[in-house]
């Protein structure tokens, strides 16, 4: 009962991070869920917790979407999800664990430098082979897209609509790749199940919070968390 509270509690926070700076949720979750599950099974339970926020966000916002770099990036993504789940069933645990704090790490300093890349197709090809490898392995893939879409200069309703079709494609590629390894079992259905009612209602209270605190402002708190976060599952690697 305290670990499906604890899932509870940190996909709760996760959605929160998402609703008000726009990015945050895997970053999040998996990195806390690794302290207190195996990293393998925090991953996989990001993803089916995610899917659906995506799903409906790229649904909804689907005049924004920018369709052709959608389609660009989640076909590179199936390159790289291949790659990451084989990362991801045979990397030990406490390497695979570390990898993801470091991966966080990394994120954390892609975002706060608002680092630029290179746009062109061989950029975009790149960009969308390594979300899919993330998006196996560890479960955290935005910031490079992040980085590609401020560099192609979207305005805040495409950056999200795209953000979120790109999230859709390659989570559902990795969601078939975690059934084929058989990576979906009861326990991740359980954990996911109960942690799943935490995601619309994190969404509404990070609305809540939106109207109140410039963006800005919070994602600078959100990145702040993030440290802390990925320094938890170090300590919890090198306990």
């Amino acid at each position: 009962m305290l670990l499906l509270i604890a899932a509870f509690g940190i996909v709760l926070l996760g959605a929160f991070a998402q609703s008000v700076s726009g990015f945050g949720f895997a970053l999040v979750t998996v990195p806390l869920l690794a302290t207190v599950i195996d990293p393998r099974t925090a991953v996989v339970v990001t993803a089916l917790t995610d899917i659906g926020l995506t799903v409906v966000a790229t649904v909804r916002d689907r005049r924004y979407v920018r369709w052709r770099v959608t389609g660009a990036l989640t076909a590179a993504a199936l390159v790289g999800v291949p790659i990451g789940l084989l990362v991801l069933v045979t990397l030990p645990e406490r390497l695979l664990s570390a990898l993801i704090a470091v991966v966080v790490l990394g994120c954390v300093a892609l975002v706060w430098s608002s680092a630029r890349l290179r746009t062109g197709a061989a950029g975009i090809g790149a960009v969308g082979v390594l979300v899919g490898v993330l998006t196996a392995a560890t479960g955290t893939n935005g910031p490079p897209l992040v980085a590609a879409f401020h560099s192609l200069g979207y305005d805040p309703r495409t950056f999200r609509a795209t953000l979120a079709a790109v999230f859709s494609g390659a989570g559902l590629i990795a969601l078939a790749g975690f059934a084929l390894a058989g990576r979906i079992d009861a326990e991740v259905l359980r954990l996911s199940l109960a942690a799943l009612p935490a995601v619309p209602l994190g969404w509404w209270l990070g609305n809540l919070v939106f109207d109140r605190i410039a963006p800005a402002v919070f994602r600078r708190i959100v990145l702040v968390g993030l440290l802390g976060s990925a320094g938890a599952a170090l300590a919890a690697v090198a306990a």
